[in-house]
């Protein structure tokens, strides 16, 4: 009799192949089902790169919402708007079963501001393909109906690497699942966010008014640059950053340089003076405390000795003869603290260029956090090195009277961006993200701590005490925020594999 039974339950499995209940799909079929779907991936990611999507811009905002609000409904997703004092966030939850645990997916819709002169096409929102032929990208025509791509031909748009790109690979993932009625074994949130690239100022508030809505045992983030080697990765946590604006104030108007040089004091020369104080030669930042609380135990170098590169073949990569001395790796540098100057404005140069003292010097400063730099401390440590530098610091404007008073004379301000995290990779998220993508791409799997670049994911590891990991898609390559942005087909095909990997694994 229990054989009898046993046979019947094997039965029902084999005719429904593609049961939830009844079976866990491996590697090939997942891949088989990448594959034949890949086509009309394809097409819906060319649809969805056509909408302008600057968060600055409502109306563009509207679109790319309603949109997405369209897809998730065909999902079987209920949706719902999330109210902001801002721009509105988009929630999006399907149940599978009543008592399955949850994971909440974040996805960035937003992009960059465009520049079109800058780019090689005439239209950064009509996405083209290209390969690499003969030194150069080149355009290719295909037939909408093929199912055949070369997975080195590339997808150029904006925000087809950042992030609209991963954003459909998970709902292509999702389309595949459906087709085929499989389904997962845990429920889905997802929360879209279109003011990512803004700094996301109106996140923090909604995740702490919506913390019921938007709890789960676990939260995955659809956004980010894969390691160079190009590699599947996990990453662990990120940056924060903060940035500060300094000007330098010289003479209360730009003055004749036969004139006036030799007798009134050149603004940019003590901007120089300021900026060499900020570095050694070596690129160590010499503000006291800056680094303080920062230490790598003997595990963190030891996963992070892990990740495949070295030293030579990166600063080959990167055009320079050595690197800064803050740690002696690339991966160890990214725990650490950074301050950059990402702007510096004085006077005119090129066909513009006069001979002139300039009135004033803009120094533009970022800075990278990580947990134990806090950016308030950071901020303020920076400004204090201002001041014993000799600098009497004012708002926005020296007075007429500040400038009788003090021989250095410069504004300061500044602004607090993305917060930074870090969920340990010893953990039960690391576990189950490298369980499921081991079925599709064995050990070639990259786990790293943590990224250089910023994301707002603090609030919700703040505020609703679960871990955070970044699934990374895109090319390394991708001309991120820049002109000519563009997306590995390869890669958009493996994030999509990624995804029902995932969609497909059991929860711990």
């Amino acid at each position: 009799m229990k054989n009898w039974k046993a046979l019947v339950v094997f039965t029902v499995c084999i005719l429904t192949s593609y049961s939830s209940h009844c079976q866990i799909l491996k590697g090939e079929e997942l891949k088989s089902l990448t594959n034949e779907n890949f086509n009309i991936a394809f097409t819906n990611l060319r649809h969805f790169l056509k909408l302008q999507n600057d968060g600055n811009y409502p109306e563009q905002i509207d679109k790319n919402k309603h949109w997405c609000d369209s897809v998730f409904r065909k999902l079987n997703f209920k949706t719902q708007t999330i109210k902001t004092d801002g721009a509105p966030l988009l929630f999006a939850e399907k149940i599978y079963k009543k008592n399955y645990k949850s994971i909440l997916f974040y996805l960035q819709v937003d992009g960059q501001p465009v520049d079109s002169s800058a780019w090689s096409q005439t239209d950064p929102f009509t996405p083209i393909i290209k390969e690499f032929k003969n030194g150069i990208w080149s355009p290719i025509e295909i037939d909408s109906e093929q199912n055949i791509y070369d997975d080195d031909w590339r997808i150029f748009a904006r925000s087809a690497s950042d992030s609209k790109g991963p954003a459909m690979s998970l709902i292509s993932a999702l389309q595949i699942l459906q087709e085929q009625n499989i389904n997962p074994q845990y429920n889905i949130k997802v929360i879209m966010d279109f003011q990512e690239e803004l700094g996301s100022p109106d996140l923090p508030k909604a995740v702490l008014e919506n913390k019921d809505l938007l709890s789960a045992e676990m939260l995955f983030i659809m956004d980010g640059t894969r390691h160079l080697s190009n590699l599947p990765t996990l990453t662990y946590g990120a940056r924060g950053i903060a940035t500060a604006t300094i000007k330098v104030f010289g003479p209360k108007y730009a003055l004749h340089s036969g004139q006036y040089g030799n007798y009134a004091p050149n603004p940019v020369f003590e901007a120089a003076r300021l900026i060499s104080s900020l570095k050694d030669d070596r690129g160590i930042v010499q503000i006291p405390g800056f680094y303080d609380g920062v230490v790598l135990t003997e595990r963190d170098k030891q996963l992070l000795a892990m990740i495949p590169e070295n030293n030579d073949s990166l600063n080959t990569r990167l055009g320079i003869f050595s690197s800064e001395h803050v740690a002696s790796t690339y991966q160890e540098a990214l725990q650490f603290p950074s301050l950059n100057i990402r702007g510096l404005k004085a006077a005119y140069t090129g066909k513009e260029v006069r001979t002139l003292i300039p009135e004033d010097v803009v120094i533009e400063i970022d800075m990278r956090l990580v947990l134990e730099t806090p950016a308030e401390r950071q901020l303020e440590l920076l400004r204090n090195h201002i001041i014993k530098q000799g600098y009497h610091l004012v708002d926005s404007v020296a007075t007429s009277e500040d400038r009788a008073t003090f021989k250095k004379l410069a504004a300061y301000e500044y602004r607090i961006g993305s917060k930074p995290f870090r969920t340990d990779m010893d953990t039960d998220i690391g576990k189950f993200l490298n369980s499921a993508l081991e079925k599709v791409f064995g050990d070639d799997i990259v786990n790293m701590r943590t990224t250089g670049g910023s994301q707002p994911m603090a609030p919700f590891i703040q505020t609703l005490k679960i871990p955070a990991v970044s699934i990374r898609i895109p090319n390394p390559d991708n001309n991120i925020h820049g002109p000519d942005e563009n997306l590995r087909l390869g890669n958009y095909r493996e994030g999509i594999l990624s995804c029902l990997a995932i969609l497909t694994e059991p929860l711990p």
